[in-house]
């Protein structure tokens, strides 16, 4: 996730594209650049760093020209450094891009080009999009139609920034499943990733969809359509947040925009991973001794794992905090061992700690890893990104669900390369994880009826998380994040637990959310539900299946899935169950007391 701003009018441009990268920032902040036009050239300057820092050091606000792109970046396709970082050009240095998004077919084109000649700077994959067009554009005096041509021929997702020095009274600007749009004022225009960016100076909006792109001049503007070129009626709305409300999208809470970039984001991590899958898992398939290691939400994630390698792969592997990993397994940890380290950050102190272990000992490590060039990727010797992008808040959210995808398209790879499950069956996992980003769009739809629920147990003291299998690590999980921001105590546990001591807790009226799905222990999780209603337990039921409504004080419907699915979308109603309780009793979910977002000591 980047952050995108242009603009074209009569203001300098530099200005307006240093307050909107400023206020885009939140997307994205391991480099910064600027493009803009004056007199029919091009002037970039961009580098690693923030905002602030770069203004001063790279000359922001002395850029000449009256139009121009931004980006703030957050690194997908190499690490954050001055070459990386955006815009990215073509070879004849007229062409100019920033881009949002992953493209998943970029290294065949880079090969591609790479044959007729073109010379490439970076290691990203936006700067093939720039070559694209200029080799589109040798055949044609039309760049429109070469832009459009180029991105035919893109797989992946996309927002787009375009300039081009030949025309100097236009900027071109696409979506196809990033966000853009865009804001129209008098004598100018403008176009950004989100509407803070040029709040300021209009409230008035055109909203892109998908496969579509905007041709902008200061006093015009038209939407068309990528695939057929055909002119797409647009509306004008008028947004009446204010500033602080419209960064974080008209959500009164980071956390709770993140919960619900929670689609896109499985969407992202999916098509960031659909090329380097497959090879990870034939890199990692020889190895049986396999070690899991992960600090908090990341080792939920963990747990998640184990199952899917034991289910799928038949590898059993030992998952260990990662703070306990090097002081009870150094012994075990040898050149035939593989270590998976899961961590948001990459500088998770007691993660790397594990990492440098593993390494030393000479074990292969592989790295699941949200921010690019973290230490923990350093370190790896194979990384696989959750591109959720930057989450602000600090409870994880988006940075679980994006674990949790990358680990099942690792475990069906490796299924799938060692011959142990079914093929038709991983097809069928394979389509299910694709439809995930839809059926958390349904659960969203459960936002109100949690808030209402909220409402009526803000008081309440204790809660229990129960689930069986693959979602006893959504229990542990959901009572994390209640724990987090909400300060109530929860515990989470496998509800085949419950009779071996902790029933003696249950009171009369204690909320007990129970995890259910369909699956093979579902029969066995509704006995362990009843025992817990027979104590005077308030059963919180999530699950698919008519019985689970009929033991259920509140059922919260949810839809139909494979079960080893369940985990990603299950998760979401508890995250939200977790915030409204924070907010309802005063909570800044953003800044739970007492933890960072990053744990960088021991």
């Amino acid at each position: 996730m980047c952050g995108i701003i242009g603009y074209i009018g009569d203001r300098k441009a530099c200005d307006v594209i240093v307050k909107g990268l400023k206020r885009l920032e939140y997307r994205g902040y391991d480099s910064a650049g600027i493009v803009t036009e004056d007199n029919g050239k091009l002037y970039i300057r961009k580098g690693a760093g923030r905002i602030d820092e770069l203004k001063e050091k790279l000359g922001f606000l002395e850029m000449p020209g009256k139009r121009g792109i931004g980006h703030t970046r957050w690194a997908t396709h190499g690490v954050p450094n001055d070459v990386n970082a955006h815009p990215q050009r073509d070879c004849t240095g007229k062409i100019a891009l920033v881009h949002n998004g992953i493209i998943e077919n970029f290294a065949e084109l880079r090969e591609e080009l790479l044959e007729k000649g073109h010379r490439f700077e970076s290691d990203t994959d936006t700067e093939v999009i720039a070559h694209l067009i200029e080799d589109e554009l040798k055949s044609t005096g039309d760049f429109e139609g070469a832009m459009r041509r180029a991105l035919l021929r893109l797989r992946g997702s996309f927002a787009l920034g375009i300039i081009y020095a030949d025309e100097p009274d236009r900027l071109y600007f696409v979506r196809n499943e990033s966000p853009l749009v865009l804001g129209i004022g008098d004598g100018e225009n403008f176009a950004a990733s989100d509407v803070p960016a040029f709040l300021e100076y209009t409230n008035r909006v055109v909203f892109l969809d998908d496969r579509e792109y905007a041709v902008v001049t200061r006093d015009s503007w038209v939407v068309k359509n990528l695939d057929t070129g055909e002119v797409v009626e647009k509306s004008v709305h008028e947004v009446e947040w204010s500033l602080e409300m419209a960064e974080k999208a008209g959500y009164p809470h980071f956390m709770l925009k993140e919960i619900y970039e929670q689609p896109k984001a499985v969407r992202d991590a999916i098509h960031g991973n659909a090329e380097v899958i497959r090879s990870v898992a034939e890199e990692i398939a020889k190895y049986d001794r396999i070690f899991i290691v992960a600090m908090g939400t990341s080792y939920h994630a963990a747990l998640v794992a184990k199952y899917l390698f034991q289910r799928l792969a038949k590898k059993v592997p030992v998952v260990e905090e990662a703070s306990e990993f090097r002081y009870e397994f150094e012994e075990l940890v040898d050149e035939e061992t593989l270590v998976i380290a899961i961590t948001q950050s990459g500088e998770t102190a007691d993660t790397l700690a594990a990492m440098k272990l593993a390494k030393g000992k000479g074990a292969k490590v592989l790295a699941i890893v949200n921010v690019v060039g973290s230490m923990a990727t350093r370190i790896a010797d194979l990384t696989l990104y959750t591109h959720a992008g930057p989450e602000i808040g600090v409870a994880a959210t988006k940075t679980y669900t994006t674990q949790l995808t990358v680990l099942t398209m690792l475990a069906v790879e490796l299924a799938r390369v060692l011959g142990t499950a079914d093929g038709e069956e991983l097809r069928k996992l394979e389509d299910g994880l694709k439809a995930v980003p839809e059926l958390v769009e349904k659960v969203l739809t459960h936002d109100e009826s949690l808030r209402e629920l909220a409402e009526a147990l803000r008081e309440r003291r204790d809660f229990f998380y129960i689930g069986r299998g693959v979602s006893v690590p959504t229990a542990l999980e959901g009572a994390l994040k209640l724990k987090e921001i909400s300060y109530i105590h929860a515990e989470g546990l496998s509800a085949g637990e419950l009779k071996h001591g902790p029933l003696a807790l249950l009171e009369n009226g204690v909320p007990v959310v129970a995890i259910a799905p369909g699956g093979k222990v579902f029969d066995k999780m509704v006995s362990n539900i009843e025992e817990s209603k027979a104590r005077g337990a308030f059963i919180i039921g999530l699950g698919d299946r008519g019985e689970l409504r009929k033991v259920s004080d509140v059922f919260i419907e949810m839809p139909e899935m494979d079960e080893l699915l369940t985990p990603i979308v299950y998760v979401v109603p508890l995250q939200i169950l977790a915030y409204h309780l924070a907010v309802l009793r005063g909570n800044d979910p953003d800044k739970p007391r007492n933890l960072a977002k990053s744990v960088t000591v021991e």
